[in-house]
């Protein structure tokens, strides 16, 4: 018997049916699946929440406006109010304006202990507004372990870090190294590509980049993977994105650093400023936006999948992280465009992973050998996020993605 039948043989024992195991997944998953509840009710209560403290906060102003119109009809009764006072006024949460609401309320009839305690809520109505939408912008995910999360011990596993999250609890499945230091390399871009698509409007899409000999001499000189972009080309914006995310192209991401920022340096402040917002700033940093090897460039196999998690909430990153192949706009250097691919998803997807893995980014450099993150549906509609580094070749990391998704899930 050849040694490929055998490993089909065994490959066969393995997927057998055990009836208690699969009673014990189908409690795993019915757990999962009400932690997922319980949370998306706490979401609605939220949401619910900020839609009660908006419709108070407008019911204050409409007081306010009421008052202003009464107090107008009487002002050959009560003397106007100043310039300054009314400017005060129209800036809602300004100083003073308890004082001047005090007035309008004494001319306009309501008493003035009613006018400072209506003032009094709408100043924290709007202030828990706020704080609501800076909470919107910069969410913190967490991830966490629980009774049935694992230890990735299988030995198809080969690389030294890896993490399966389910992304609809943030619930860990299975771990090893998780929050040990590593080398991200070229999953770094994942980060520079959501970066991007927060400071880029949709309608600046089509924009045009000139690419300098300085973003492409960078890319020749630290032998990054390139697109092939040249000196003096006219690239569409939105080819940078695909070109960074797809073919994990320097001359990419350093030309939407300089779109956006104006020089890597700037651009790398803002994705260390995102790092902050998602709350993994401690364990994460950042010198580069290409993913070059820098002792201060660093993260972990869990604050990535912090990071790809909040791409996958970005419509656009979403998009331009699941295209399989794309075609450049063509340009006077190339004029049938440039043909991309990204062959993660290309040589996962005859993979049988017990879903589709719709988006990923690899990497590669010495020091943290081959990396991968993925962002997958299951066939029941779950969604989840693997992560691994230390793997050490790049077909034996997507089998380690492959690997992960079917022995844990």
């Amino acid at each position: 018997m050849t040694e490929a039948c055998f490993d089909e043989m065994q490959i066969s024992l393995d997927w057998e049916e055990d009836p208690r195991e699969d009673r014990l997944d189908r409690i795993r998953y019915e757990r999962r699946q009400k932690r997922r509840l319980a949370r998306l009710r706490r979401e609605k209560q939220k949401r619910a929440l900020a839609g009660v403290l908006f419709c108070g906060l407008l019911a204050v102003i409409v007081v306010l406006r009421v008052a202003a119109v009464r107090m107008d009809k009487r002002a050959g009764e009560t003397p106007a109010l100043s310039a300054r006072e009314m400017a005060a006024l129209n800036q809602s949460g300004g100083a003073g304006i308890t004082e001047i609401a005090g007035k309008i309320a004494e001319a306009a009839g309501v008493p003035v202990t009613e006018a400072e305690k209506i003032v009094g809520e709408s100043e924290v109505e709007e202030t828990q507004s706020e704080e609501t939408s800076a909470e919107a912008e910069t969410t913190v995910y967490r991830f966490a372990e629980t009774e049935d999360t694992a230890f990735i011990d299988s030995a198809d596993v080969i690389s030294s870090h890896a993490i399966l999250i389910d992304e609809s609890t943030d619930d860990v499945i299975a771990s090893k190294g998780a929050k040990e230091r590593i080398m991200p390399a070229s999953m770094t871009k994942v980060l520079t590509v959501l970066v991007a698509a927060e400071q880029i409007p949709e309608e600046k899409l089509d924009d045009t980049f000139e690419m300098t000999l300085e973003i492409t001499d960078y890319a020749y000189v630290n032998d990054c993977s390139s697109v092939g972009f040249l000196d003096g080309e006219a690239v569409s914006v939105r080819d940078l994105f695909y070109g960074t995310a797809m073919q994990s192209g320097g001359d990419a991401a350093l030309g939407l650093a300089y779109y956006v920022a104006g020089s890597q340096e700037a651009f790398v402040k803002l994705m260390n400023e995102k790092l902050e917002a998602l709350g993994i700033a401690d364990s994460t940093h950042f010198t580069n936006c290409v993913g070059l090897y820098d002792e201060a460039h660093y993260s972990t196999v869990y604050d990535m999948a912090v990071i790809m998690k909040a791409a996958m909430q970005n419509d656009f990153c979403r998009e331009v992280m699941s295209k399989h192949v794309y075609t450049t706009k063509p340009t006077a250097e190339h004029p049938e465009g440039i043909e991309i691919s990204n062959w993660f998803l290309r040589k996962i997807e005859d993979k049988d992973t017990g879903g589709e893995v719709l988006c990923a980014k690899t990497g590669y450099i010495v020091q943290s050998k081959n990396c991968a993150v993925s962002y997958e549906m299951s066939a029941k509609g779950t969604p989840y996020l693997c992560v691994t580094a230390g793997s050490t070749s790049s077909w034996r990391c997507i089998y380690d993605h492959v690997e992960i998704y079917n022995r844990y899930l």
